[in-house]
């Protein structure tokens, strides 16, 4: 779960970065044209198929891991004191993984679907059709909902991911740690920032 945690990290740093074409003043058209290239080269698609393929793995260790627990004590405390020293996200995992694989979904059946099967109108490019759907409201609001969470889903897994790996170490951990926060939040503001801003200009 680890492994496929990190190469998902990879993803969304990747994909971010080439959203953010969103924001060029030029009316989509180095979003257009990075689009196109993402989609059309044989080694992304390789890729593509890998990145599904571990969404699907990584959504069902963990939901058979967090039924492995709950098993494990099928009779709940009487009483729970929440570790102060432990963030509600590792509390929530299971949580707040449902909520972003709900995330994935509505955004593949938004942009992935009409984009890459169903295709778009001959006179509609993806950038209009990008900034058509993240506007809408409840779409831009959900958007920045799941994008807070992912944030959280990032750091508590990045930080596991290391233990898991036989990483973790007294002396540098809490460096991990920071730095999983801090590219989290770069990663996941970095989404969160194209609904608002592009809600802003429909207002």
């Amino acid at each position: 779960m680890a492994l496929t945690g990190l190469f998902l990290y990879t993803f969304l740093f990747v994909h971010v970065s080439g959203n953010w074409l969103l924001f060029k003043n030029d009316n989509g058209q180095s979003f257009n044209e990075f689009s196109h290239f993402m989609t059309h080269n044989p080694l992304i698609r390789v890729a593509e198929i890998l990145l599904f393929s571990f969404i699907v793995i990584h959504a069902f260790m963990g939901i058979s891991l967090s039924l492995k627990n709950k098993k494990a004590r099928p009779v709940s405390y009487a009483t729970y004191t929440p570790n102060k020293k432990t963030f509600w996200t590792s509390r929530n995992t299971i949580t707040t993984g449902l909520v972003i694989l709900i995330f994935i979904i509505l955004h593949l059946a938004q942009i992935y679907v009409p984009y890459r099967i169903v295709g778009l109108g001959e006179q509609e490019t993806l950038f209009e059709h990008t900034k058509e759907v993240i506007s809408t409201p409840w779409i831009a609001i959900f958007y920045v909902i799941a994008t807070v969470l992912l944030a959280m889903h990032l750091h508590h897994g990045i930080a596991s991911a290391f233990q898991t790996l036989g990483l973790r170490h007294p002396n540098y951990y809490s460096s991990i740690k920071m730095v999983s926060i801090i590219i989290s939040v770069i990663i996941c503001a970095g989404f969160a920032a194209m609904p608002i801003y592009f809600l802003i200009q429909g207002v």
